[in-house]
């Protein structure tokens, strides 16, 4: 499936791995780049260190096949984690939390292709003038932190909008969500959740089988009364948090307080009890864990056979 993303980024298929804290590592990264997809590395705040190792892993295994970086601009590393793409010539960069246009001219100066992930047509279309290569617009069905807007609604709206590339991203598991996302207007797509059920993907066990699992209903927003909502499995810690937040019983400082390194404990440990299992409200479609090679071509296969009808 030729598409001005495959030409863009120089790869197989226009499907782009979700740049996910604490979970998008080298392993898995390799894994999507190997299979013909642009596998990402999630720097988060993650360590400077951790993440050249995790960079020049990644480099190592791909045999020359592109992959990026995921930053987090309200990091508190942002700015070395902008040095250390370039020194480390990462090859693609995309971003979310934040207007990257400070970093933007010595990224282009190096060579890197930088691909924002947009909640709104009004900062998809600062992006554009800020020098952005594309865009990924992410509907409020995606795991983790989220807009309101929904993927549907979003996508047409931003293609219109833009000259550049847009990447359809939010409630993405299959060959009919891809060619759904390509009927909108996109180019591409950007799919996380799919990948947590991968077998390359190093989450815990549990948390593969809270994906796994999942019905279509087992999907909760929490963190609305902070200002940054973010979708989850809906596990009793999490329920706990939303009710907590509607009867006041848990002030925004609590709720900070409560979900420190709840994602870490989520991935590395498996903790129920004190873990946010971030999860995009598409998880009650998958049902089986793959590897990442399979899973891919399986979606373009029936997405090509959708788009060929």
């Amino acid at each position: 499936m030729n598409t001005k993303i495959t030409e863009l980024l120089g790869i197989k298929y226009p499907i782009i791995q979700g740049g996910m804290a604490w979970i998008a590592e080298s392993t898995l990264a390799s894994a999507v780049s190997n299979a013909g997809g642009l596998g990402l590395i999630a720097g988060g705040s993650a360590p400077i260190d951790y993440l050249r190792e995790q960079i020049r892993k990644t480099k190592a295994t791909v045999n020359g096949k592109p992959f990026g970086v995921n930053i987090m601009l309200m990091s508190p590393n942002a700015e070395d984690l902008a040095r250390l793409v370039v020194e480390e010539e990462v090859p693609i960069v995309t971003t979310g939390a934040g207007n990257p246009g400070k970093f933007m001219d010595s990224w282009k100066e190096a060579g890197i292709k930088v691909i924002p992930v947009i909640p709104s047509v009004a900062l998809a279309k600062r992006m554009e003038r800020a020098g952005a290569d594309a865009v990924v617009a992410e509907g409020t069905e995606s795991g983790g932190h989220i807009g309101e807007n929904t993927t549907m609604c979003l996508v047409p709206q931003v293609a219109d909008a833009l000259d550049i590339p847009v990447i359809a991203a939010g409630g993405i598991a299959d060959g009919r969500g891809i060619a759904a996302s390509i009927m909108l207007g996109a180019e591409g797509v950007q799919v996380g959740t799919r990948f947590l059920a991968a077998e390359e993907c190093q989450i815990h066990p549990t948390y593969k089988e809270l994906v796994v699992k999942a019905k279509d209903t087992d999907s909760i927003v929490t963190g609305r009364s902070t200002g940054h909502p973010c979708r989850n499995v809906k596990t009793k810690f999490a329920k706990r948090l939303v009710s907590g937040e509607k009867d006041g019983s848990l002030t925004p400082d609590e709720f900070e307080e409560i979900t420190l390194g709840s994602l870490r404990k989520a991935v590395q440990d498996g903790n129920l009890e004190e873990g946010s299992f971030l999860c995009g409200a598409i998880a009650g479609m998958i049902t089986e864990v793959k590897p990442c090679r399979d899973i891919i071509e399986e979606m373009f296969s029936q997405a090509e056979s959708l788009l060929n009808k």
